[in-house]
């Protein structure tokens, strides 16, 4: 491991029910057919990038994915009990396919080796493994994120590659998963921590991964494997905060299902009035700062393939959150999260017809 943290995460009841592969497929059944339609494309797409001893490498990265995918859908996606709205097996196949797909489109199939593609669809399989760990940052890295890196490295071992010849892979997903802790600064309005919250609190930790390896790994500038790796993390964080840069619609429904996801974490009912102001707050000058104000895209080619569609989706929100605050103010105060929510996709609904 590059990063000495203090404490590991060992397995736990997901991991052991679902230790290979074979026990992912088995499990998984006809769920996982939207990964692997993906990974039969993604196969034919890179056929053209093959040299001699990469079908091998290409295998074991189907196998991660496909391990990961399933781990997450049972820990908190729908083959599971503790759903999550937004961190669950979706996610994987967000960033796997249509973010790969815009990036690739932007920068050319052959802007990237095969090994960086895979490593980056390594990333979108593993980086949110673990959602459920007691909050502590070391060096600001999250413990979901360091769980998440322990329990990948795992993954990488049970697919078949090597801790010593597969290397710059390891690497590569341990800086790439622990860049994209977010910035744990607290919201305005004093809302309870949660992994929701800090998707909205602040940029991810890769635009300072570096001074975190300085502390860390001294003379890491030095080794080209590490160099590799702190360049790739940088486009993986582009890759994990590309909602801002959706067609506006999905944009605005991974809000919502982030909003739910927080409210859940946060013990709170969205049929309840408890839940009132935090979904209003969220949803409007929670959206409103994260995106205008700390929201970076960190690598030139995460501006280049995200940056335009981030760019038509300000005025879009600025108009959501300015038309949810009137759409209230004419109904009055909201009385639950639910209200809120309802006013939230009426508002959507009027702009985008």
């Amino acid at each position: 491991m590059i990063l000495p943290f203090p404490s590991r995460y060992p397995a736990d009841e997901t991991e052991r029910r679902i230790p290979d592969v074979a026990a992912a497929r088995t499990l998984a059944g006809a769920a996982a057919a939207p990964i692997e339609a993906l990974l039969a494309r993604r196969r034919a797409e890179w056929t053209a990038l093959l040299e001699p001893g990469d079908a091998t490498l290409l295998a074991h990265t189907e196998d991660a994915v496909r391990l990961g995918h399933a781990r997450l859908a049972v820990r908190h996606g729908n083959l599971g009990s503790d759903f999550h709205a937004y961190h669950n097996e979706g996610h994987v196949l967000e960033i796997c396919g249509s973010r790969i797909d815009r990036l690739r489109d932007t920068l050319g199939l052959r802007a990237l080796a095969l090994r960086d593609w895979c490593a980056l669809m390594l990333f979108g399989a593993c980086h949110d493994l673990r959602q459920r760990e007691a909050p502590q940052l070391v060096d600001g890295i999250g413990a979901n994120e360091r769980a998440s890196i322990d329990e990948a490295q795992r993954i990488l071992d049970a697919c078949g590659f090597s801790r010593e010849h597969d290397a710059d892979l390891h690497a590569a997903l341990e800086l790439m998963i622990a860049g994209s802790t977010f910035d744990a600064r607290p919201v305005p309005g004093g809302y309870h921590y949660n992994a929701a919250d800090l998707v909205q609190s602040g940029g991810a930790l890769a635009s300072r991964l570096d001074q975190v390896l300085d502390r860390r790994s001294p003379g890491w500038r030095q080794d080209p494997l590490l160099v590799a790796a702190q360049r790739l993390a940088l486009v993986a964080a582009d890759l994990d905060t590309a909602n801002v840069a959706e067609p506006f619609t999905r944009f605005a429904s991974t809000a919502e299902n982030l909003c739910r996801e927080r409210e859940m974490l946060s013990g709170r009912s969205l049929a309840a009035g408890e839940s009132a102001l935090p979904v209003l707050g969220f949803l409007t000058d929670g959206q409103d700062r994260f995106f205008f104000e700390l929201h970076r895209f960190q690598s030139d080619a995460g501006v280049a393939a995200f940056g335009p569609g981030k760019e038509a989706n300000a005025p879009k929100l600025k108009a959501l959150c300015m038309g949810v605050r009137a759409r209230i103010a004419v109904q009055g105060a909201p009385q639950t999260g639910n209200q809120v929510i309802e006013a939230y996709r009426a508002t959507l609904a009027d702009l985008t017809v």
